[in-house]
């Protein structure tokens, strides 16, 4: 997978989650890093992941990906 940077204007800092907004729902989806870049979606680093807001009245959902520990 190439190295993708944040999607917020001026941060050079490497992407670590994809936030998705579904708007039908007012919900704001944020998850680990999509296997791809989509149109509709944006790439955040760590600190504007979790930073994140969302308007008045909207939910955030947040999916953290587990790992296992041997």
């Amino acid at each position: 997978m190439d190295d993708r940077l944040c999607s917020k204007v001026a941060c050079v800092r490497d992407a670590v989650s994809t936030l998705t907004y579904v708007y039908a729902d007012s919900m704001a989806v944020l998850g680990p890093l999509s296997s791809r870049q989509e149109p509709h979606s944006y790439d955040l680093c760590a600190e504007h992941s979790e930073r994140l807001s969302a308007p008045r009245g909207w939910q955030v959902l947040r999916h953290v990906a587990l790992q296992n520990e041997l």
